[in-house]
């Protein structure tokens, strides 16, 4: 039997630990022992291995590593920096210039589309064709720095069918004027 010893309840229940009504600590009546000890149910604690120094300063200082560049395409090596640990310079090549053979294309396009309203494919054909010969002509000359050989050819063809199209409608066109007034 337990009771609290500030209001002086008694309470029959060994499972219970403390006073309903105050909430203070029960304790055992004289001379009653016990029926199960009292024990703290905490998880058991675990040790851990000691922490890792994972930036230790007792390193030997290496110098940094020799690095070798392509002659006459890159610019001249960065300066060597006097760091234990110095961040290693990335050499990042950039893909060849493609933006003439893109304006191409995308003047090609344009004439196609949205050409034939006011005759704007007129001036949008004959621009295609001349930057596509143009990148065409960058790529021959040179292709590691100048790519989109495909794009400037497919944008010279998207001019040229603007005019093919162009011709195409004013022979049709004259035909059934000419044939009409007969």
């Amino acid at each position: 039997m337990k009771s609290c010893p500030r209001c002086h309840k008694a309470y029959s229940d060994d499972d219970l630990n403390f006073c309903l009504d105050d909430g203070e600590l029960l304790v055992h009546a004289q001379g009653e022992e016990p029926t199960r000890p009292l024990r703290d149910d905490s998880p058991p604690t675990i040790v851990l291995d000691p922490p890792r120094n994972t930036n230790p300063i007792s390193w030997a200082q290496q110098p940094p590593p020799q690095q070798s560049y392509p002659p006459a395409q890159w610019q001249s090596p960065p300066p060597q920096q006097n760091y234990a640990f110095a961040p290693h310079p990335m050499m990042v090549r950039s893909g060849p210039n493609q933006t003439l053979p893109i304006v191409s294309l995308c003047l090609g396009i344009a004439s196609i589309t949205v050409g034939w309203c006011c005759y704007i494919g007129a001036l949008l054909g004959p621009a295609a064709i001349v930057t596509g010969i143009i990148g065409m002509v960058q790529n021959k000359n040179n292709p590691d720095a100048y790519g989109g050989r495909g794009l400037a050819l497919a944008g010279i063809i998207t001019g040229t069918l603007y005019f093919v199209g162009l011709v195409f409608f004013i022979l049709i066109y004259g035909a059934a004027i000419f044939l009409g007034n007969r």
